[in-house]
Protein backbone atom coordinates (compact mmCIF):
# COMPACT_ATOMS: atom_id res chain seq x y z
CA UNK A 1 0.00 0.00 0.00
CA UNK A 2 1.51 3.38 -0.94
CA UNK A 3 2.38 5.78 1.83
CA UNK A 4 -0.02 8.49 0.64
CA UNK A 5 -3.05 6.19 0.73
CA UNK A 6 -2.02 4.87 4.12
CA UNK A 7 -1.89 8.41 5.60
CA UNK A 8 -5.20 9.28 4.00
CA UNK A 9 -6.87 6.20 5.51
CA UNK A 10 -5.47 6.99 8.95
CA UNK A 11 -6.74 10.59 8.74
CA UNK A 12 -10.12 9.37 7.58
CA UNK A 13 -10.28 6.86 10.45
CA UNK A 14 -9.35 9.55 13.00
CA UNK A 15 -12.00 11.89 11.55
CA UNK A 16 -14.65 9.15 11.79
CA UNK A 17 -13.68 8.37 15.39
CA UNK A 18 -13.86 12.03 16.38
CA UNK A 19 -17.18 12.45 14.58
CA UNK A 20 -18.65 9.41 16.35
CA UNK A 21 -17.44 10.75 19.70
CA UNK A 22 -19.26 14.02 19.00
CA UNK A 23 -22.43 12.13 18.16
CA UNK A 24 -22.18 10.02 21.32
CA UNK A 25 -21.44 13.12 23.44
CA UNK A 26 -24.30 15.05 21.86
CA UNK A 27 -26.73 12.17 22.36
CA UNK A 28 -25.55 11.74 25.95
CA UNK A 29 -26.10 15.45 26.59
CA UNK A 30 -29.55 15.26 25.04
CA UNK A 31 -30.51 12.27 27.17
CA UNK A 32 -29.28 14.05 30.31
CA UNK A 33 -31.38 17.08 29.45
CA UNK A 34 -34.36 14.89 28.67
CA UNK A 35 -33.99 13.01 31.96
CA UNK A 36 -33.79 16.33 33.82
CA UNK A 37 -36.97 17.57 32.12
CA UNK A 38 -38.73 14.27 32.86
CA UNK A 39 -37.69 14.50 36.51
CA UNK A 40 -38.96 18.09 36.75
CA UNK A 41 -42.32 17.22 35.23
CA UNK A 42 -42.75 14.12 37.38
CA UNK A 43 -41.76 16.08 40.49
CA UNK A 44 -44.38 18.69 39.58
CA UNK A 45 -46.97 15.94 39.13
CA UNK A 46 -45.99 14.37 42.46
CA UNK A 47 -46.25 17.75 44.22
CA UNK A 48 -49.72 18.26 42.75
CA UNK A 49 -50.77 14.73 43.67
CA UNK A 50 -49.52 15.03 47.26
CA UNK A 51 -51.28 18.38 47.66
CA UNK A 52 -54.48 16.79 46.41
CA UNK A 53 -54.38 14.04 49.06
CA UNK A 54 -52.62 15.86 51.94
CA UNK A 55 -54.69 18.62 53.49
CA UNK A 56 -51.68 20.44 54.96
CA UNK A 57 -50.27 21.33 51.54
CA UNK A 58 -52.03 23.40 48.89
CA UNK A 59 -50.97 24.01 45.27
CA UNK A 60 -53.10 26.18 42.98
CA UNK A 61 -52.49 24.41 39.65
CA UNK A 62 -49.99 22.42 37.60
CA UNK A 63 -48.01 25.47 36.51
CA UNK A 64 -47.52 26.40 40.16
CA UNK A 65 -46.37 22.87 40.94
CA UNK A 66 -43.92 23.11 38.02
CA UNK A 67 -42.55 26.33 39.52
CA UNK A 68 -42.32 24.55 42.88
CA UNK A 69 -40.33 21.73 41.27
CA UNK A 70 -37.92 24.20 39.64
CA UNK A 71 -37.48 26.22 42.84
CA UNK A 72 -36.93 23.03 44.85
CA UNK A 73 -34.27 21.96 42.35
CA UNK A 74 -32.44 25.28 42.74
CA UNK A 75 -32.76 25.26 46.52
CA UNK A 76 -31.45 21.69 46.67
CA UNK A 77 -28.50 22.67 44.48
CA UNK A 78 -27.50 25.93 46.17
CA UNK A 79 -28.96 26.23 49.69
CA UNK A 80 -29.12 22.65 50.94
CA UNK A 81 -25.33 21.98 50.81
CA UNK A 82 -24.70 25.13 52.86
CA UNK A 83 -27.25 24.04 55.46
CA UNK A 84 -25.75 20.54 55.54
CA UNK A 85 -22.25 21.93 56.02
CA UNK A 86 -23.18 24.14 58.96
CA UNK A 87 -25.39 21.51 60.60
CA UNK A 88 -22.88 18.68 60.26
CA UNK A 89 -22.24 18.28 64.02
CA UNK A 90 -25.98 18.11 64.76
CA UNK A 91 -26.47 15.68 61.89
CA UNK A 92 -23.77 13.41 63.29
CA UNK A 93 -25.26 13.56 66.79
CA UNK A 94 -28.73 12.68 65.50
CA UNK A 95 -27.30 9.98 63.19
CA UNK A 96 -28.60 11.70 60.08
CA UNK A 97 -32.14 12.43 61.24
CA UNK A 98 -31.47 16.17 61.19
CA UNK A 99 -31.40 15.92 57.38
CA UNK A 100 -35.18 15.51 57.55
CA UNK A 101 -35.35 18.85 59.34
CA UNK A 102 -33.19 20.41 56.60
CA UNK A 103 -35.53 18.99 53.94
CA UNK A 104 -38.52 20.44 55.78
CA UNK A 105 -36.76 23.81 56.02
CA UNK A 106 -36.17 23.72 52.25
CA UNK A 107 -39.90 23.05 51.73
CA UNK A 108 -40.79 25.94 54.05
CA UNK A 109 -38.41 28.22 52.15
CA UNK A 110 -40.06 27.14 48.89
CA UNK A 111 -43.43 27.93 50.47
CA UNK A 112 -42.15 31.43 51.21
CA UNK A 113 -40.77 31.96 47.69
CA UNK A 114 -43.54 30.52 45.50
CA UNK A 115 -46.91 32.22 45.33
CA UNK A 116 -49.74 29.69 45.20
CA UNK A 117 -47.86 27.01 47.17
CA UNK A 118 -48.84 26.83 50.84
CA UNK A 119 -47.64 24.48 53.56
CA UNK A 120 -49.44 24.67 56.90
CA UNK A 121 -46.71 24.33 59.48
CA UNK A 122 -43.42 22.58 59.96
CA UNK A 123 -44.86 19.11 60.61
CA UNK A 124 -46.74 19.19 57.29
CA UNK A 125 -43.54 20.28 55.54
CA UNK A 126 -41.71 17.37 57.18
CA UNK A 127 -44.30 14.81 56.08
CA UNK A 128 -44.47 16.39 52.61
CA UNK A 129 -40.69 16.21 52.19
CA UNK A 130 -40.59 12.55 53.25
CA UNK A 131 -43.40 11.56 50.86
CA UNK A 132 -41.85 13.62 48.05
CA UNK A 133 -38.43 12.02 48.62
CA UNK A 134 -39.87 8.51 48.54
CA UNK A 135 -41.83 9.20 45.35
CA UNK A 136 -38.84 10.85 43.68
CA UNK A 137 -36.67 7.86 44.57
CA UNK A 138 -39.13 5.55 42.87
CA UNK A 139 -39.26 7.78 39.77
CA UNK A 140 -35.45 8.10 39.66
CA UNK A 141 -35.14 4.32 39.77
CA UNK A 142 -37.11 4.07 36.53
CA UNK A 143 -35.72 7.18 34.79
CA UNK A 144 -32.03 6.39 35.42
CA UNK A 145 -32.19 2.92 33.86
Amino acid sequence: MPKIQHCFLIKQFIFCCNFSKKIIFTNNLKTKRMKFIIKLITTAAIVLLISHFWSGVHVDNFSTSLVVAIVLAFLNIFIKPILQFFSFPVTVLTMGLFLLVINAAIIMLCDYLVEGFNVNGFFNALIFSVILSICQSIVNYFVND
